[in-house]
């Protein structure tokens, strides 16, 4: 039960709650005063009218506005408690039917303000990706939302096991990458490859390279060729030898390289077509290729390789999600603010984010309106009776003062008027 002082500030916790309670005290001082004033005029005109017969009109006015004032204070007060403790029936309206108006209040909401014709006008009516391009591609924004991708990733790695996403890897990686048959899958890479000349660029890079080489090391040339020869030919013949086969080496590699249809290169192209046509079609091919790939992948030496490379990457991740001026944050913001300028100036990928957004909205509405509406009901019926009478009456009551104030100034126009033609009017018609 709220004590005196929780009735006297009406559940009053915050500024703004104070204000409002001091602006309801202020209205209802306001209507007492004028209750009272109604009361002293009542007083005295009752008293002064045999001497002075106009008094007889400010006593009727008087008498109609105490009237209307009481009727309004009993009206007003009903609602939220029994008008001078008593318990008038229909009265602490609130409090008795809490339960009925939070059930009507959400399904008033459901009905009128989470109908599919009024969501759909509102959405339609605004381009909330707009507005979210000119808010993304502001630095400061763009920051705050680099600050929150840090945060929710550093929340994500500080719960993921290690070995959870390892094993999730690997399962991935088995799935997607090992259990599917490489062999059709290279050869037709590989035929893809050789269809598009593109083995000619490596060609040119590997005689450049070579030429480089032997011309930059005879010396280990001739040691490589001079241990081949038997060891009873003479130097002379080594040297004569060497010689002659570094110059047809280097040759060679220059004439591959000037020339694109140098022998080797269409040697070297009918060999990689052969191989992606064999991958494609020989079983026996396929068959070494797959249990070569299962030694390589089964291999313990690999998953160790694969669980220290994740914790590597995951404590470089880390460390760069908590420096706020690390390369990472500073990219996810730069991203941040291109997605945020692209989205302002495309109005193409506007309009698709705005239908999307529209459809998933209009879904949940559709599908969790109901469950929506029922927080409003449960909310409502989780309220003390007499803390709802109260939050109530903190809102609306300044206003409702207005009610007492209005009944006074009717009540005394009533009350003159109905006077006025009494006296005027009836009274001559009685004698």
């Amino acid at each position: 039960m709220p004590s005196s002082r929780t009735r006297r500030t009406l559940g009053a916790v915050s500024p703004a709650d104070f204000e409002r309670l001091a602006e309801l005290r202020r209205m209802q001082r306001l209507a007492v005063a004028l209750l009272i004033g109604m009361a002293i005029v009542f007083v005295i005109s009752f008293a002064l009218q045999t001497r002075y017969p106009w008094l007889g009109y400010v006593r009727a006015a008087s008498e109609g506005g105490m009237v209307g004032a009481l009727a309004d204070w009993f009206a007003v007060t009903a609602l939220f408690r029994h008008p001078l403790g008593l318990k008038i029936p229909h009265t602490n309206l609130i409090s008795s039917k809490k339960d009925d108006i939070g059930e009507g209040l959400g399904s008033f909401v459901e009905e009128n303000f989470l109908a599919d014709d009024v969501v759909h006008d509102k959405l339609a009516g605004i381009s909330g990706a707009r507005h979210a391009g000119e808010w993304l591609s502001q630095r400061p924004n763009a920051e705050r939302v680099g600050d929150m991708i840090a945060s929710a990733g550093l929340g994500a790695l500080t719960v993921l096991d290690d070995g959870d996403v390892q094993e999730l890897v690997e399962m991935l990686v088995r799935r997607h990458v090992v259990e599917p048959e490489w062999g059709p899958l290279l050869g037709r890479a590989a035929e893809s490859f050789v269809d598009g000349g593109h083995q000619q660029p490596l060609i040119d890079i590997a005689a450049s390279r070579v030429e480089e080489w032997l011309l930059a090391h005879p010396a280990a040339f001739d040691r490589v060729i001079s241990s081949r020869l038997p060891s009873w030919v003479p130097n002379i013949v080594d040297r004569f030898v060497d010689d002659r086969l570094h110059a047809e080496t280097v040759r060679f590699a220059q004439r591959v390289g000037a020339d694109p249809e140098h022998p080797f290169r269409i040697a070297i192209a009918r060999f990689l077509a052969d191989l992606a046509r064999d991958l494609q079609q020989q079983e026996r091919l396929q068959q070494q290729l797959e249990t070569f790939k299962h030694e390589v992948f089964d291999s313990p030496r690999i998953r160790a390789v694969a669980a220290s490379t994740w914790e590597t990457a995951r404590a470089a991740i880390v460390s760069m999600l908590e420096e706020p001026g690390s390369e990472l944050r500073t990219r996810i913001v730069s991203a941040v603010q291109d997605f945020g300028r692209k989205l302002l100036d495309d109005p193409t990928l506007q309009y698709k984010i705005d239908v999307w957004v529209m459809g998933v909205v209009e879904h949940l509405v559709r599908n969790y309106r109901h469950d929506i509406a029922g927080v409003i009901t449960e909310t409502v019926q989780r309220w003390d009776a007499q803390e709802a009478a109260e939050k109530i009456e903190l809102q609306v009551g300044k206003d409702l003062q207005f009610i007492r104030i209005n009944g006074t100034v009717v009540g005394a126009l009533a009350g003159l008027a109905i006077y006025t033609v009494a006296t005027l009017a009836i009274a001559p018609l009685a004698h």
